[in-house]
């Protein structure tokens, strides 16, 4: 069934979750990371040609040479996105949400052309998402 409105946002979760299931080991890498580009790249095309906003998840693993409490160039701590640079190329705008305090959440912002490095805290609930409000 096609929608007759136009689309405004389009969402792939765990973008890169079937990649580590369909390719495993560094044997296949070289065909993981060509495949994982050609898809990021038809996103591209699509947020362009039709203007709509894509927003896609992805999962961390963590540093196996990270130290505590050090930085990383991933802006996430002891935590590296999967995906590599192509994941990091291919985005304009790049997010890491982590769980706070409670029932807080954490989004930082790390890498964007647009926006200052920050975190802003916020909470979903009954509403849905909104501002955190400690009790």
């Amino acid at each position: 069934m096609m929608s007759e409105a136009r689309f405004a946002l389009l969402v792939v979760d765990s973008a890169t979750g079937l990649y580590r299931s369909e390719f495993v080991g560094r044997g296949e890498l070289a065909a993981r990371q060509g495949h994982l580009c050609r898809f990021l790249r038809s996103l591209q095309r699509l947020a362009d040609t039709f203007g709509v906003a894509v927003l896609v998840s992805n999962q961390v693993v963590a540093r196996v040479d990270a130290f505590p409490g050090s930085s990383s160039s991933s802006g996430c701590g002891d935590k590296l996105p999967i995906g590599g640079h192509i994941m990091a190329h291919a985005s304009q705008t790049r997010l890491y949400l982590r769980k706070g305090r409670a029932e807080s959440r954490i989004c930082k912002v790390y890498d964007s052309p647009s926006l200052p490095e920050g975190e802003a805290l916020f909470a979903i609930g009954e509403g849905g998402i909104g501002d955190y409000e400690e009790s």
